[in-house]
Order: structure tokens, then sequence, then C-alpha cells
């Protein structure tokens, strides 16, 4: 997408790699919407924490980045033997696989990157296959956003508005986004909308990054707090639910995507609005045979008791009740307490959609029911 710094438009990936220096080249998105600014990542072990502690996040961005990790592995490997080599690319292979588990796009680009390696004889020749996929895993993500979009584009109509959930834009994909492409795909168009971006907490990925990026779009939206959704669509003030997916089973169709989704399926089945999931086809979990199986990510307590965010109040200084205290310039990102002090907190990551509650899952090969995943799997690239 095209994005405006200080005056600058230009275009950015989300993801992209630097051959000379052998880093994974990524927006750092712990820091917008307040400030944009580009990291690379100087080994493998790097680009896997950078996953972990969510400097990049989103299925396709985190899959290119997993797939880029592991030829950044791959070519940081010194020497000609190739059982070494190929013990030290399943260290790669795991590291980066556990850094996010919900999501299968990290591990199905990896195994990618590595059919394609296991037809290289010698370690240079597997070091270059590597990166060439990687690329390729890249450029398909872009692609397949882009048909997303194509396929998805008619179902937003002049006037409607529009629900999403968490972030399935640009920001969570190489570019274009899953979610979002259809709205860019109407805007392109020429259809007129609105769009409300649910916070999203604890991480508020849709006050951050879908409000951000969509203003940079130029879209209409607003913000609105999670519980907030139920309410607009009883006011009939909400048409269309599209969301995107960490990890859609190929078998059942069930959706497993950001904590709060579920709660969204549910209100607008209640509601009788249209409730649809975008994915690219390296979302697809042709394997696994149950949501219940799907391993759902705890993250840290203090996601849950408080929250970042930019100082801008004018004041440097605040009293206390005994000493006075520095306050974070401002400008600067601070972390508030916002919980009561003594209580801990549950924090899953992601939580199950079943297929009853979807209307349609939008894929880069048209829009399914959840239950036709598995008769089309061909089309879709799953198993013979």
């Amino acid at each position: 997408m095209n994005v405006t710094v200080r005056g600058r438009t230009r275009h950015y990936r989300t993801v992209g790699f630097d051959e000379a220096e052998n880093q994974v080249l990524l927006i750092e998105q712990r820091l917008l919407p307040h400030e944009f600014k580009l990291v690379g990542t100087r080994d493998f072990r790097e680009t896997a924490g950078a996953i972990r502690d969510m400097v990049v996040r989103g299925a396709g961005a985190i899959g290119a980045t997993a797939a880029y990790g592991l030829a950044q592995g791959a070519r940081a490997f010194r020497g000609k033997d190739l059982a070494k080599f190929q013990a030290h690319v399943e260290t790669v292979f795991t590291v980066l696989a556990d850094a996010r588990p919900t999501a299968v796009d990290p591990v199905n680009a990896m195994l990618d990157v590595r059919r394609a390696m296991a037809t290289g004889t010698t370690v240079a020749e597997q070091q270059t296959l590597a990166l060439a996929v990687a690329r390729h895993f890249a450029d398909e993500d872009v692609a397949h956003c882009k048909a997303i979009g194509q396929h998805g584009a008619n179902l937003i109509r002049d006037g409607m508005r529009v629900l999403t959930h968490c972030n399935a834009g640009w920001l969570a994909f190489v570019d274009i986004g899953s979610a979002t492409a259809p709205m860019y795909a109407a805007q392109a168009a020429g259809r007129k909308f609105h769009v409300f971006c649910d916070e999203t907490r604890p991480r508020s990925q849709g006050a951050t990054l879908t409000a951000w990026e969509l203003a940079q779009q130029g879209v209409p939206h607003q913000i609105i707090a999670d519980n907030a959704a139920g309410f607009l669509m009883w006011r009939k003030e909400i048409d269309l639910v599209i969301v995107g997916s960490d990890r859609t089973l190929g078998r059942t169709g069930e959706v497993a995507n950001k904590i709060g989704t579920y709660t969204k399926a549910v209100l607008a089945n209640r509601h009788g609005i249209p409730f649809y999931v975008a994915i690219p086809l390296s979302t697809i979990d042709w394997n696994m045979k149950s949501g219940r199986d799907i391993p759902i990510e705890e993250r840290a307590e203090g996601e849950v008791l408080g929250a970042w965010g930019e100082v801008q109040s004018p004041k440097s200084k605040v009293q206390g009740p005994r000493s006075k205290v520095q306050s974070p310039k401002l400008g600067r990102r601070a972390y508030v307490r916002v919980a009561n002090p003594t209580s801990g907190a549950r924090n899953p990551g992601f939580d199950v959609t079943p297929p009853e509650l979807i209307t349609g899952i939008i894929t880069p090969e048209g829009i399914f029911k959840p239950g036709e995943l598995w008769k089309h799997r061909r089309k879709l690239g799953g198993p013979k």
C-alpha cells in the first residue's frame, strides 16, 4: 500500500528481504499509528523474536517473515557438509514455527521452502533455492490478496456499513490484506461505504492498525469499542462483517481468528447479518480434524491489565501523595496500568468460530461455504 509519512508518499510492503545484509526487513508495527519505522532482523532467532513479540503480526505477514527467516538461517550456514546443514535448517524451522503457534501460515510457508530446498544437491544450491521460494511465497501472498479483493468486492454495495475485527489488512499480509482487500477493491470501483473498526482489545489492533490503514487509504471509518458492535447491529447500523483468519480447517470449515471473532459471529447470526472470512490459501490447514485441536496462544497478562500508547498530556510531572514522579516525555510511548493492581488476567489470543455461523469464506479462487472447502480442496491447493 501507499504510505504518507511527513508529507511524502511511497509504496511499502510489510515484509521484505535485504540479500546483501541477510536481513528480514519489517515495519515495526508496535509503534503504529504514532511512528512509522522500518527494522531489519540480523539472524533467524531475532526474526523469530520479531514474530513472537509482534513487531510483525498477521497470518500472511508472519508466513512471509518465517519463509524469509528460514532462508536467512540457511544462508547464514558456513560449510559444505549437507548433513550438518540439514540439521541446522531443522533447528531454524523449529525456532520459527514455535514463535506463534496458532497461525498455520508460517509452517505452510516454511514447508514450501523446504520442499524446494530438497531438490538442491549442495548446500549452496539449497541456500539459493530457499531465498527464491521465500520471495515467491511473498509475491504469491500479494497475488492471493488481490484475488480476494476481486472476488469479495461485490459484497460491498453503495451505502453499506461494514464491520471488521482486529487487523486483516495490508499490515497483516505482504500487501493489500485479506479482509480489507474487498474494501480497497470496492473503493477503487467508486463505491461509497463506511467501516467500523472494532478496537480489538487487548492489543487494540483495530484501533491502531486497521484505522491507520484506512486513514492512509482515505476510507471513511470509525473505531468502536468491542462491546458496541451488538448495539449497532440491534440498531441496524451494520450491514456486513468481514474478518480474517489465522487458521481455517479445510476439513470442517472452522476458523481461528483474533479473540472476539466468535462473539461477532454469534451477534451477526442473531441479527441476520452476513459474516464472511477472507483468507489466502496458505491459511488453510488441510490436516487438522477439529477446531478444538488448534493451539490457542496464551499471551502475557500485562496486555489485558494495561495498555501502550503515546503520551499526549502537556504536563511534565504528576503530583503523588508523597513525592513528585516524572511522567514520560510528550510523544514517548508508555505502558499504563489500567486494572486493579493486585489482580491477574487470562489472555487467550484467539478463538474458534464454528462453520454454521459463517456465511462464506472469500478465497483467491472464489467464495465458498465453509463446508465446501474439502470438496474443492484440489482447486484450493489441498490434498488429492
